[in-house]
């Protein structure tokens, strides 16, 4: 089998395309070629084998880029000739596309600047919008295979404030911490000459200073946190935190206003820096992905409104009640409407979960969120967009029920044992060394709280779950919060959704193997075809050519077997083997649909399988570790026996379930006791996804639509779901691991205090060590599970 040169498609020898040595698929990817070619710019397939995608012809797509209002407001800056404009585009993936990409103004001297910010898959362009309008470099990008992705949550977003408090503090902790310990060395090592003597006190009060930025601004997240929890009775790791940098700082404030010490403020800072890092960890990991999105997401910006036969772009906000709009193949319906054209096929799978497009017929109601496939069709807005039953939908309380499950981290677990521990042991500190002296009772009581303060105890879990949410993120499974990690690591229950999850978008092919068919035999299947509802008849239906519709003479279905009719003076069978009369050489997981016409079988169609690769293997995987496995779906109960073949025994599989009842669905399961996964990738998987102990999204490109989730996951890591389930659990062993060496740490640092031998040098010893070899311990451990 051939390869295009360009795209890295199959190509079928006898519809290659020879150009210059090299083999292409189609005349676009040739053109792309020659583009390059001729531009100098043929490195770009040296960096990467078959880099580049098939460019699709998107001329009137963006018509509505000629309308200078809408251009305007998505562009990121705009004065005199000069604009800029950031564009999400969904192809990159490789540095050969980096390199096009901020290579472009060789293709079109206008553009002066472009840069590719690879993780995020977007490129910031700069351009003389005098020379080359918006609309011609969205064209261009799509003429060399990089269409952009435009959405009408694009169009409406609005400028995000950048919080960078979190590292304000994180400098001010860093500054007061370095300072202090560089100031403090003489302290440690009671240098006694004459010069330290006379400005110790000196050196003590610069401390001071160092400090109180320290204390009263970088340590207030965990003030705040402390006294939230305290008002709630949520404890949690943060009160023992607080208590330990209070302690600190008073204990360091009385040692040097009474001359004896140095006190703790190394210790403190240092704390309260290391702390804030582990915070700062878990913020940045993967923040360019939004896992709260809306329909508008989904929507486009504008669409063709028909007046008086010409055809001019509107928003889709000035959409109005009795507007006639053009939708054209693969175009998003965005209002409810009625049909004008005579039929039409809408693909509702994002929105319902049926896989199949449906059949509307002239003056029939079509709700917006359905795709039109096949040629263009004249629709009659009778909603505005805010009315639609989509945005309607997404409105709905099923849709935004908001889980009231109350999650409780193994550190908040660990801090309601601790801290009780903690305070008893200072307290009995305090009460034997009262007898001797209050002065050394006072030590030994701040001491405990000094060096048992849970540093070690509160850093391993941040560290961990940041260390694990950025190796999954390698892995294509992004995270929303470190929560998801805890409560993946629980899943008893695994809850698929069957359309767009277990089934792909790419990979739905029907292939015809056999004699030719002519065209008058192409017109007599097809009109009969059309009669038939089963899903196979309405996918075959679909690829079929257009041909004049004409009424049967004759037509039968016969549930399970397949249809028969006549169609001018022919005789047609359609559907199994044994139906039509052939012989079949049976191939797993493999459909064929029969083609018979007057007794003579002319050959059959083969629907690819169109569920993802690994399936069978994966869910056999999941069975073994003896998760509970379901399938819901939309559909009807068509492709039963396909997935029952690809299932484990005893997997349920439910048909016809609409939103609401996917939902209801997920809630009873919880009611007997069972932390359920729910794994979808449509709107009718939002309200499911959001009642589940744990929602992730599945999808072809995460930056693009995914209904609200705790997770999203790449479509081409699917498979290693098994993998990302006993990573969590892998991480849960680690902090429990880490919890044990904190302990240890703690019992040393404490029969100092309690001996009341804690000098500023060992805390300072101390706290650092058990900080590095937390960090080092959880990272290294990670790390391994990853591998492993």
């Amino acid at each position: 089998m051939l390869n295009c040169y360009h795209c890295g498609n199959d190509v079928v020898k006898n519809e290659a395309i020879f150009f210059n040595n090299h083999t292409f698929c189609c005349k676009g990817c040739k053109t792309v070629y020659d583009l390059f070619e001729s531009n100098g710019l043929t490195n770009y397939y040296n960096f990467e084998k078959n880099p580049g995608a098939a460019p699709k012809d998107v001329t009137s797509k963006y018509n509505y880029l000629d309308n200078e209002a809408i251009a305007d407001k998505l562009l990121d800056f705009k004065e005199e000739s000069t604009s800029i404009i950031r564009l999400y585009i969904p192809h990159i993936h490789c540095s050969s596309c980096i390199w096009i990409l901020e290579n472009l103004n060789t293709l079109n001297t206008a553009i002066t600047h472009s840069q590719v910010v690879f993780s995020q898959k977007k490129v910031s362009i700069t351009f003389n919008s005098t020379q080359l309008s918006l609309k011609n470099l969205v064209l261009l990008l799509a003429s060399i295979g990089y269409e952009p992705y435009i959405s009408l949550e694009q169009y409406d977003a609005k400028p995000k404030l950048i919080d960078r408090s979190l590292l304000y503090k994180i400098g001010v902790a860093f500054f007061g911490f370095g300072n202090i310990m560089l100031l403090s060395f003489p302290e440690y090592f009671n240098v006694n000459d004459l010069w330290m003597q006379q400005y110790r006190d000196f050196f003590r009060y610069v401390n001071i200073f160092l400090a109180l930025p320290v204390f009263l601004y970088s340590a207030t997240p965990y003030y705040k946190s402390a006294y939230h929890s305290i008002k709630t009775k949520a404890y949690n790791i943060d009160i023992p935190m607080a208590l330990g940098i209070i302690v600190m700082f008073v204990r360091s404030m009385v040692d040097i206003f009474v001359q004896d010490g140095a006190g703790f403020l190394d210790s403190m800072c240092g704390l309260v820096f290391f702390m804030l890092s582990g915070k700062l960890i878990q913020q940045t990991t993967y923040n360019f992905l939004s896992f709260e999105r809306d329909y508008k997401s989904y929507f486009p910006i504008a669409v063709t409104k028909i007046q008086n036969t010409t055809e001019i772009p509107i928003q889709v906000y000035e959409i109005e009640k009795g507007n006639q709009l053009l939708i054209r193949n693969e175009e998003l319906i965005p209002v409810d409407a009625i049909l004008i054209s005579d039929t039409a096929f809408i693909d509702y799978s994002f929105v319902t979960g049926e896989a199949v497009p449906v059949e509307k017929k002239s003056g029939d109601k079509i709700y917006a969120g359905g795709k039109q496939v096949g040629n263009a069709v004249v629709i009659e807005a009778i909603n505005t967009v805010s009315q639609s039953y989509l945005t309607q939908l997404w409105s709905n309380d099923v849709f935004q029920k908001k889980v009231t499950q109350k999650i409780q981290t193994i550190t908040d677990k660990a801090s309601r044992i601790f801290t009780p521990v903690l305070l008893a042991i200072a307290l009995l500190g305090f009460i034997f060394w009262s007898f001797t002296s209050f002065n050394d009772a006072f030590n030994v009581l701040t001491a405990v709280l000094i060096v048992a303060c849970p540093c070690a105890l509160a850093l391993t879990a941040p560290y961990t779950w940041g260390n694990v949410i950025r190796l999954m993120g390698k892995r294509k499974l992004y995270l929303k919060n470190t929560a998801v990690i805890e409560q993946l690591a629980k899943v008893d229950t695994i809850v698929f959704d069957k359309t767009g999850t277990l089934t792909s978008n790419n990979n739905q092919q029907i292939k015809y193997y056999g004699d030719v068919l002519l065209k008058s035999d192409l017109m007599a299947v097809k009109n009969i075809v059309r009669g038939s509802n089963h899903p196979l008849s309405r996918r075959l239906y679909m690829i079929l050519p257009e041909v004049s519709i004409e009424k049967p003479l004759f037509y039968n279905e016969v549930a399970g077997k397949g249809i028969e009719g006549s169609f001018q003076n022919q005789n047609i069978k359609i559907g199994s083997s044994s139906w039509v009369g052939a012989t079949e050489s049976s191939e797993i997981n493999q459909t064929k649909v029969y083609i018979s016409i007057n007794n003579v079988v002319k050959g059959y169609y083969v629907f690819e399988n169109e569920y993802r690769e690994g399936i069978k293997e994966l869910f056999k995987t999941l069975k073994h570790k003896n998760y509970k496995l379901f399938v819901l779906s939309g559909d009807n109960n068509g492709e039963q026996k396909m997935l029952e073949r690809l299932v484990p025994e005893h997997t349920q599989l439910v048909f016809n379930q609409k939103p609401e009842d996917k939902l209801h669905f997920i809630k009873k399961l919880q009611e007997q006791n069972n932390n359920v996964l729910m794994i979808g990738d449509g709107l009718n998987d939002a309200g499911a996804l959001a009642q589940s102990n744990i929602g992730i999204s599945i999808s072809e490109n995460v930056n693009v639509f995914t209904p609200a989730s705790d997770a999203i996951l790449d479509a081409t890591s699917f498979n290693r779901l098994p993998y990302f389930l006993q990573f969590a659990k892998n991480a849960m062993k680690t902090i429990k691991m880490s919890y044990c060496l904190a302990i240890a740490y703690n019992i040393v640092g404490i029969s100092f205090a309690l001996s009341n031998n804690l000098s500023p040098l060992v805390a300072a010893i101390i706290m650092p060590l058990s900080t590095a070899t937390i960090i080092s311990f959880v990272t290294i451990m990670s790390n391994f599970y990853a591998k492993k």
